[in-house]
């Protein structure tokens, strides 16, 4: 009866360490930074926080999300992370017993740092400076003989 108990408590302690692989196996997390750190992001246009950013999700192999970045005096970037970047090894050795964990045999790179490029203020042309007096022009001198 006791070899029935251990069994049954192995095969118990498989099927969560198998269903907890499964599940942090669907997972792909990548950190989302910029130089400078500290701009604001954005994914699929919520406010997110700011950079530096750890980004998780569960989503399947191709799909993507939108990234904006902005920070004052800086120019707004735009980019989208599409989850096709890495293969997941674990994932894929799962696919092999059950086809479900291939929707999931890719992940985001670890890391993704954006340059963010500072706005630049173009000069003005020169405003002509209107409050200056013109001498006036004089009139006079000999006169033509015709």
């Amino acid at each position: 009866m006791e070899m029935k108990n251990n069994t049954n408590l192995t095969v118990k302690t498989l099927v969560i360490l198998a269903t907890a692989a499964l599940i942090t196996a669907c997972a792909s997390t990548t950190k989302i930074d910029s130089t400078p750190a500290g701009a604001t992001l954005y994914i699929n246009g919520e406010k997110a926080g700011t950079t530096p950013f750890t980004y998780t999700d569960t989503k399947i192999v191709g799909s993507a999300v939108q990234l904006k970045i902005k920070k004052e005096g800086y120019e707004e970037f735009q980019t989208t992370l599409t989850r096709s970047e890495v293969p997941d090894v674990g994932a894929i050795v799962g696919g092999v017993f059950a086809l479900v964990p291939l929707l999931w045999c890719m992940k985001y790179k670890p890391t993704h740092t954006y340059e963010l490029v500072a706005l630049t203020h173009q000069q003005e042309s020169p405003v002509p400076d209107y409050t200056q007096q013109i001498a006036p022009i004089k009139k006079g001198g000999k006169k033509k003989q015709r």
